[in-house]
């Protein structure tokens, strides 16, 4: 059965990872090309080298922790860095071992979904914004995660909606989701 297993995480058709407090203990090769490593070149990294950002790896370890806690489980799609620097969309799907404590041990699943959400040229902060805006969030509410006010990411959005040519929120949001319109 352990041969079964080793065999299916070996060539899973998604990046999987296997973590201890948010630090790279396996990965499966999937995943190593998908951020372009050597699979052993990541063994004992943290993730933080995989986020645009450390903010950004701070920020979504917080929302992460938060989401796992008592359940164990989390999903978001958010931005990720390869080696080379650029920059795509990723679906991440996590699971903790210990659901009172989510990043002691946990199992991460990652699709590249580039393809379908195309990455336009954004600053930290728009990504930020845009990203909320896909999970729904209104703008007071993001206003307050980012603690900036409302107005500011009224901005944002409307320097979104110019960048994506979109005549209204749910144009934007069809096309940070990578939906045709």
């Amino acid at each position: 059965m352990e041969e079964l297993a080793a065999l299916a995480f070996e060539h899973a058709p998604i990046g999987l990872v296997y973590s201890e407090d948010r630090t790279i203990r396996k990965c499966n090769p999937r995943f190593a090309a998908m951020f372009e490593y050597d699979t052993g070149a990541l063994t004992g990294v943290s993730l933080s080298v995989l986020y645009p950002s450390s903010e950004e790896f701070l920020r979504i370890g917080k929302i992460g922790v938060s989401k796992m806690l008592g359940g164990g489980t989390y999903q978001d799609e958010r931005i990720m860095r390869r080696k080379s620097g650029t920059l795509f969309w990723c679906r991440v799907r996590g699971q903790s071992l210990d659901p009172d404590h989510p990043f002691a041990k946990a199992v991460w699943s990652f699709a590249d979904i580039s393809e379908d959400r195309p990455l336009a040229d954004m600053s930290v902060r728009e990504r930020q914004v845009a990203t909320m805006l896909a999970e729904g969030l209104t703008s007071k509410e993001i206003a307050r995660a980012l603690d900036i006010s409302h107005r500011t990411v009224e901005v944002h959005r409307a320097r979104l909606m110019k960048k994506f040519n979109a005549r209204n929120s749910l144009e934007l949001i069809a096309h940070i989701a990578g939906v045709p319109v």
